[in-house]
């Protein structure tokens, strides 16, 4: 059985912009666990609270593991983060898994008008105070980047099993901190060959020197079955373009050998995608969550789903 999962978020094919959007979500939680997808996914945005709505999801749809894929520790602290992520997880009864990542540094100083600490030291010390946090419920890390001390007892009874963290990771550092501080990551923008090749064992051997258990590796993919090849593709141009400027990302690119990062989305029919989704977990993936399911129509987009679903079924 191949582990699939779709993301969300609040660009919702075919919803009314008059409709309430968590209302909206929830609904297509239930379309995903009834075409047999084993995750539904929330993006954090600047709209819904992610990890919130993934909390009432898990306690609405029964049967279906939630996640956020991701959530930005700019500007969170991850004491009031490891509050939203145990309270999710005691509502779903240890059906959500936390997603992070660093976001982008000019993103994060043009929003929130925060000069990041160096980037790759905070996310470890982050990871450090969400480990401690989920583990024995208080944390006491005074570190170069953050300060987290609990006053008081910080554990949700019922938060069981403990909330597993991945990383949205590209490079080496992420990678290294996925795999020594975290229970896996989340590969963006990374290829089968990538995959194979660099991000699989470079995960897994930070993991074992660590002394960690086999990591999780929850590929993001982009993909959609439909007709409408072209508008599909320029839908995903627009929004994944950018992200072939940013260096790690390039990198990741590279590896690949691949120089436009919307060819990394399958855009076609159904043998298209079980192709693609064969590819990634040949490669080493333990799971796959599909992203960009809504470029195509909403008919598109529930094809999608079917598909998905039958082959997580196979």
């Amino acid at each position: 059985m191949m582990r699939i999962g779709v993301a969300l978020h609040s660009e919702t094919t075919g919803v009314s912009s008059e409709a309430n959007s968590v209302d909206a979500l929830i609904g297509q939680v239930e379309e995903l666990a009834d075409a047999g997808l084993h995750a539904a996914w929330f993006t954090q945005r600047f709209d819904y609270d992610a990890t919130t709505v993934a909390a009432l999801a898990a306690r609405e749809v029964p049967g279906i593991d939630v996640g956020t894929a991701v959530v930005p520790i700019y500007p969170r602290h991850p004491i009031a983060l490891s509050m939203q992520a145990q309270t999710a997880q005691a509502a779903g009864h240890g059906r959500f898994t936390l997603g992070v990542g660093m976001s982008i540094k000019s993103f994060v100083e043009h929003a929130y008008g925060i000069t990041p600490h160096p980037r790759g030291r905070h996310l470890r010390e982050f990871l450090a105070a969400l480990r401690d946090l989920f583990e024995s419920g208080s944390v006491d890390l005074v570190g170069d980047t953050l300060v987290a001390r609990t006053a008081m007892p910080a554990s949700v009874l019922g938060a069981r099993p403990r909330v597993p963290v991945l990383v949205a990771a590209a490079g080496d550092l992420t990678l290294r901190a996925a795999g020594e501080l975290a229970d896996g990551a989340l590969p963006i923008l990374s290829g089968p060959r990538t995959l194979a090749e660099y991000t699989v064992p470079t995960l897994r051997r930070y993991a074992e020197a660590a002394g960690r258990p086999e990591p999780r590796i929850a590929v993001i993919v982009p993909g959609v079955v439909t007709a409408d090849v072209a508008g599909a593709r320029a839908r995903a141009e627009e929004l994944i373009a950018p992200y072939g400027n940013i260096p790690s990302y390039r990198a990741a690119l590279d590896r690949e050998g691949i120089d436009n990062p919307v060819d990394l989305v399958a855009i076609g029919d159904e043998e298209m995608i079980a192709k693609q989704v064969a590819e990634y977990f040949e490669a080493g993936a333990t799971e796959l969550i599909y992203v960009q399911t809504s470029i195509g129509s909403a008919e598109d987009e529930r094809r999608t789903w079917k598909l998905l679903g039958e082959l997580a079924a196979s």
